[in-house]
């Protein structure tokens, strides 16, 4: 009699356990669906609406994200990067280069700018291995089909456009500003042999002459990196 209840018991708990595998199974799966969906929607509704400056997660999106927040680290950590080339090398040079108005500006203005600009190099080193760090870690995830698409687009948006963008400008105003300083530096050593009127300079010898305006064709060559970066800084660069 009692074999008999012991038996019966047995039957009824192993389908019973099978159930709640399956309801267990389901359950994350339905999980991992949700935080796909809410960062997916994230994507496309908040990153590839927000321009260049994204917003940190809280925590209360790490946790509807799970795992899928550090696939947001990645575009998240290069677009500080980018912040931080724009306003510590770009804007301050663009502010320095777009304040020449007159010849003598290029005299008076020469150590700011100098400043400014030294650091570009850095700033464009720096930069390069963000980039490259950003493409390794989006090149080892493993994401859904219906993520990957999504996801490669604001990848493009933030890191590969501005990148593109960036990556050689900052050597270019460097150089510009290299030019700008050598010739405010020429200006300097002139001392009172150099005069200003009327917007313009005057030299007492033709070979001076012929200096600065081989150094000011140089400045010239390459103004074309002033008004790129001026569009970036403005117009942001995407």
């Amino acid at each position: 009699m009692a074999t008999g209840v012991s038996r019966g018991w047995t039957r009824l708990w192993l389908p019973l356990a099978a159930v709640l595998v399956i309801l267990q199974l389901t359950g994350c799966g339905d999980k991992e669906g949700e935080q796909r969906k809410a960062f997916s929607d994230f994507l496309q509704n908040t990153v590839m609406r927000s321009g260049e400056h994204l917003p940190a997660l809280s925590e209360d999106q790490k946790q509807r994200f799970g795992n899928y927040a550090s696939d947001y680290a990645i575009i998240y950590g290069f677009s500080q990067q980018i912040n931080k080339a724009v306003d510590q090398g770009l804007r301050p040079v663009v502010d320095e280069l777009s304040a020449l108005r007159v010849p003598q500006d290029y005299l008076t203005r020469r150590d700011a700018l100098r400043q400014a600009s030294g650091t570009l190099s850095v700033l464009a080193q720096q930069l390069q291995n963000a980039k490259s760090q950003a493409d390794s870690s989006k090149a080892a995830l493993k994401q859904p089909d219906d993520l990957k698409p999504i996801y490669d687009r604001a990848y493009t948006q933030v890191v590969t456009q501005p990148a593109a963008t960036l990556q050689p400008l900052l050597p270019a105003l460097q150089s510009l500003s290299q030019d700008v300083v050598q010739a405010g530096d020429f200006l300097q050593q002139q001392g009172t042999r150099v005069s200003f009127n009327d917007n313009g300079v005057q030299f007492p010898t033709q070979e001076q002459a012929s200096q600065y305006n081989t150094l000011m064709s140089n400045v010239s060559s390459k103004a074309q990196a002033l008004t790129q970066a001026q569009n970036a800084v403005q117009n942001g660069l995407q």
